[in-house]
């Protein structure tokens, strides 16, 4: 990890809590100017507040990564706000509740999962695209999980790591995988340094606070790839022990 330059912009999605939150914070103790991608009003001034009395150069971003004009509307604020963007850090998902069978799950749960986990990546990133490419050093993360890969989702001797059978949210992690990978490939070339993270088991509202690693512990991977050396690597899926296999 290098400390960035001074003034250098981040935006996180779903920072008003949990791991966003403390990705957010993180940045923040670094000397870069966060923005708080959140959708609820009340939760995202809050988290602003909070920020701002802990030292953080922070400003608040409404953001519903499922909407297009929303998106369009947030990277119209940061260029206003700011006038830059060098650090993206796409954190926003949501589980789909559980159970998550494959023969029992709801179709329509599917489809929400992946609308804000992989395509609300998508989405925010292409919005972001033409701030970052002005970026001497842009940086995009994306919060992935464990269970998205395939290679432990398939060892039936990793069962601890691969998680519940989830249809739903394993999946939508997977794909968000491999959506990173394309951007890769297509944005290989540019000094755009692009890589997947995976926080570990965190104690969260998303899994009913059953993790038994904090929100700090998890923001930590995010925090390090969002500040890598621009001679850092790229194309590649992190957690705090190194390279996760895809």
């Amino acid at each position: 990890m290098v400390p960035m330059n001074e003034g250098t912009v981040a935006l996180v999605t779903g920072a008003n809590k949990g791991i966003g939150y403390e990705i957010a914070a993180g940045l923040g103790a670094l000397g870069l100017r966060v923005g708080i991608g959140a959708r609820d009003d009340r939760r995202r001034q809050a988290a602003v507040e909070k920020l701002r009395a802990a030292g953080v150069d922070a400003f608040g971003v409404p953001l519903d990564v499922t909407d297009d004009a929303s998106a369009a509307a947030a990277a119209q604020l940061i260029e206003d706000q700011a006038g830059r963007l060098d650090v993206l850090v796409n954190n926003a998902a949501i589980s789909g509740g559980m159970p998550q069978d494959p023969t029992g799950v709801d179709p329509a749960t599917v489809r929400t999962v992946v609308e804000t986990n992989v395509i609300g990546v998508i989405r925010v990133t292409n919005a972001m695209l033409p701030l970052l490419r002005r970026s001497a050093s842009p940086r995009i993360v994306n919060m992935s999980s464990s269970v998205g890969s395939l290679t432990r989702q398939s060892d039936p001797d990793a069962e601890q790591i691969a998680g519940p059978v989830a249809v739903a949210y394993a999946p939508s992690k997977t794909f968000l995988n491999a959506v990173t990978l394309q951007y890769v490939r297509e944005l290989r070339g540019t000094n755009i340094l692009i890589n997947a993270a995976c926080p570990g088991y965190v104690a969260t509202d998303l899994n009913g606070f059953r993790g038994f690693r904090t929100p700090e512990q998890g923001a930590a991977i995010a925090v390090k790839l969002a500040t890598l050396p621009d001679d850092g690597p790229t194309g590649q899926f992190f957690d705090d022990t190194g390279v996760v296999p895809w």
